[in-house]
């Protein structure tokens, strides 16, 4: 394992990294004496001893990372963190390594699939802590890492590499890897502060209103409440959830090029944002027709108001709800599942195969049409005014098949536990996009406390197998891979 020492090392500064994050928690625990102090003094102590640990074993191995190494890199983060920011929970609310890692899981992976209910009495600092996975994991650690690691010797490009969601990995918003970190999180951190002031302005309390965002902008879905959106009631604190949710569905990239621009030319560039918007709007006022037509809601601004709500929530894969949308209709539902898979952008919070790939399979499909009426012709798949290379293409079909396979062999995999098939298909498109609830038992009133062990941690692989985008965590599985 000397070959992966430069890995060991930092890992063991993103763990550390990692750990200094308890502290905000630690700090309103503290402020608040909500008895949850102790927690985060373990919780802090056993991170930091572990990160410091492999730093000190492995710190003169310096030499740059290899694409192997980012390759392993990634995973080792998105496997080993969710354990360490389980601590806490685990002491503070007793409950099993099983639902702690799951719950940690969920939030890193910005999921917000919960275990936990009886959210509104929960200790500040423990929801506080839920939420702040979901904001970190929202951009990414490494991401972070990318910006910090730089100064400590450590290159990050073969990390960001493995890390950035999406076909098109190699685009570049400038020209070093740490200035684009940088300004990703940036834009991000700005963006989180309007969030705050507009949560704030619409209703919320300060302590909500830092929660929800940090939900909000990393798609994540937890709440401070058992009722999520339904405890506020509120259209305004629904509009400003429904305006940020769509601005972080989007490419943050894109955002950066937009606020460092100051101009909205690059979303009119951008292939993914209008057709993210066009799909979403369409299906917001199809969604609101129908329940409406059903009989769901007496009035159509009332059905529209919750169909806005609630699709741009699953559509997005944030997971919010503002009413038990698995009672309307059985389309509807299906429905925001169904775009749950493909509607948010590359280089967004987002999850499932991301609006790009479904643009190039779109393209690549049509391609075939027209090569079956005209044999000779000549027509090439093009994104942006750019001919997509023919390794994308192979790459996209290929990632759209292990995507289908890992949705089918884990549904299979749940029936055969004895879950249901509604409760079974819809926890692993949930949690393999990354979104949260599902239906059945698993649906937006209920919780995942309702599975077994082994029914959990087939969820819990799925939030991982999502967030690394499947090949990611495939490769680092394969015996190649640790072959000389």
């Amino acid at each position: 394992m000397t070959r992966f020492a430069a890995v060991f090392r930092a890992l063991g500064m993103i763990i550390m990294l990692f750990g200094l994050t308890m502290l905000a928690p630690l700090i309103l625990s503290y402020v608040t004496d909500d008895g949850a102090q102790s927690a985060y003094d373990e919780g802090f102590a056993l991170t930091m001893l572990f990160g410091a640990f492999l730093w000190v074993r492995y710190r003169k191995c310096t030499r740059e990372l290899s694409i192997r190494d980012g390759f392993l890199m990634v995973v080792l983060v998105w496997s080993v963190l969710p354990a360490f920011a389980s601590i806490p929970l685990m002491i503070q609310l007793g409950i099993s390594f099983t639902d702690g890692y799951f719950e940690a899981m969920s939030g890193l992976t910005t999921t917000g699939a919960t275990v936990l209910s009886n959210l509104d009495t929960l200790p500040m600092s423990i929801n506080l802590w839920r939420h702040l996975l979901v904001w970190i994991g929202g951009m990414g650690l490494i991401v972070l890492a990318i910006a910090i690691l730089p100064l400590l010797g450590i290159g990050g490009r073969q990390m960001f590499k493995a890390e950035t969601p999406g076909p098109m990995k190699d685009s570049k918003l400038t020209p070093r890897i740490a200035e684009t970190a940088k300004g990703l999180w940036l834009v991000y951190v700005l963006v989180t502060v309007a969030c705050v002031l507009c949560y704030y302005w619409a209703g919320m309390s300060w302590f909500d209103a830092f929660c929800h965002t940090f939900s909000t902008m990393g798609l994540g879905g937890f709440s401070t409440h058992d009722s999520s959106f339904g405890f506020f009631d509120s259209p305004e604190i629904e509009l400003v959830a429904i305006i940020f949710m769509l601005i972080a569905g989007m490419n943050f990239g894109t955002l950066f090029l937009a606020a460092h621009a100051r101009s909205l030319r690059p979303y009119l560039k951008d292939p993914e944002a209008p057709w993210f918007l066009v799909v979403t709007l369409t299906s917001i006022l199809l969604v609101a027709a129908y329940i409406f037509e059903a009989g769901t809601y007496p009035e159509f601004l009332t059905a529209l108001r919750f169909s806005a709500f609630n699709l741009v929530s699953i559509a997005t894969t944030t997971g919010y709800a503002n009413t038990d949308y698995a009672l309307w209709p059985m389309f509807a539902p299906m429905w925001m599942l169904f775009l749950s898979s493909f509607v948010t952008s590359a280089g967004s919070t987002g999850g499932g195969i991301k609006m790009m790939r479904a643009l190039l399979l779109y393209k690549q499909v049509y391609r075939e049409l027209i090569r079956a009426m005209h044999p000779n012709a000549v027509y090439n798949v093009r994104i942006g005014g750019h001919v997509a290379p023919q390794p994308i293409l192979f790459a996209v079909l290929a990632f759209s098949f292990m995507y289908m396979v890992s949705v089918v062999s884990m549904t299979l995999i749940l029936v055969f536990s004895g879950l249901d098939i509604l409760s079974s298909f819809t926890a692993v498109v949930a949690t393999i996009n990354n979104t949260g609830p599902g239906l059945g038992l698993v649906g937006p009133s209920t919780t995942y406390e309702v599975l077994t062990d082994f029914q959990i941690w087939v969820c819990t692989f799925a939030m991982l197998l999502g967030r690394l985008e499947i090949f990611t965590l495939l490769v680092v599985l394969t015996p190649a891979f640790w072959r000389q």
